[in-house]
């Protein structure tokens, strides 16, 4: 990937929370202890999901493949975020930074489209249970995973290509990591055509997969609302709550961050919210499925020892 530069700047630095000076010890601490929480507890789903029988099915397939995706995610950003946070604010070279802003564009896609396979696949569970097995088979698990990462290569190759074209006038990043949109705002060219290119980049991979998952549960609920017994709707939902929790909170997060009007944006307001897709949301996947999902739970319990292997 070759990345054009007409600008004499050649590396930027991150602003970071500079605003925030007197508390950067304690934004440390507590980012490091939410890091690694999210570390740790992705391992224990990939674990527990890989040595647990009960859990080799498609969903808990796709789940340890986003645990594994979320874990990489986190990992472009959140420990040069941390060493910005102790003082150790090093510059980093244009391709340092379109480097860092690929994965992390790829890395996000891929999450964006593993919540949508995941959804495809408690539809096909649910909407049409007797031929599950056939349906979402390995091959299939294996096709909708390489489709979520080859759109997710070709948009941030995409990206990339449009970003670094640009010539930049200023060095310092009013922001913690290489975005698209912190860095667009260095240039000192007219950045309108990429607006519109971003803007609907953006849209496309939040929307369409979106769209996909909404599309998915309104089949779902329908389906479920059909079962005559009470209990029985009640453990179809269960199947699927952990699941449309986090999907929530994933789209909502970054809805709110890069469909919300270019003249809402303000540095204190962007930097919150990626916060929140940065070091909350990582988070928020392995809670809620060692927290609300029954399943695992079971295996975590047959894996301390403390439940029947049957």
């Amino acid at each position: 990937m070759k990345i054009e530069n007409y600008s004499e700047v050649s590396e930027f630095i991150f602003q970071g929370f500079s605003k925030f000076e007197e508390h950067q010890i304690t934004l440390f601490i507590v980012f490091l202890a939410l890091y690694i929480l999210t570390l740790a507890g992705n391992a224990i789903i990939v674990t527990i999901i890989s040595i647990d029988r009960h859990l080799h099915t498609p969903m808990y397939f796709f789940l340890s493949m986003l645990s594994i995706s979320e874990t990489f995610y986190t990992l472009v950003i959140v420990p040069r975020m941390l060493a910005s946070l102790t003082g150790l604010n090093q510059p980093i070279s244009l391709a340092g930074c379109g480097t860092q802003m690929f994965f992390f564009i790829t890395l996000a896609i891929n999450n964006c489209f593993l919540l949508t396979a995941m959804g495809y696949d408690r539809y096909i569970a649910i909407c049409n249970p007797l031929r599950y097995t056939v349906i979402m088979d390995k091959k299939m698990c294996v096709k909708l995973i390489c489709g979520a990462c080859s759109i997710g290569l070709t948009v941030a190759t995409v990206q990339i290509a449009s970003v670094f074209r640009l010539p930049f006038c200023e060095a310092n990043i009013p922001h913690y990591f290489c975005d698209i949109l912190p860095i667009m705002k260095l240039s000192c060219a007219d950045t309108s055509i990429h607006d519109i290119i971003n803007f609907i980049v953006s849209s496309l991979v939040i929307v369409v997969p979106m769209g996909l998952v909404f599309i998915s549960y309104v089949l779902i609920i329908s389906t479920i609302l059909k079962i005559a017994s009470a209990d029985g709707r009640q453990k179809a939902f269960a199947t699927c709550a952990s699941h449309i929790t986090v999907v929530i909170i994933h789209y909502g997060c970054a809805s709110i961050a890069y469909l919300k009007p270019k003249s809402e944006n303000t540095r204190d307001k962007d930097q919150l919210i990626s916060v929140t897709y940065t070091i909350f949301t990582p988070l928020l996947n392995p809670v809620v499925y060692t927290l609300r999902n029954k399943e695992v739970k079971d295996a975590l319990l047959r894996a301390m020892g403390r439940k029947s292997l049957s």
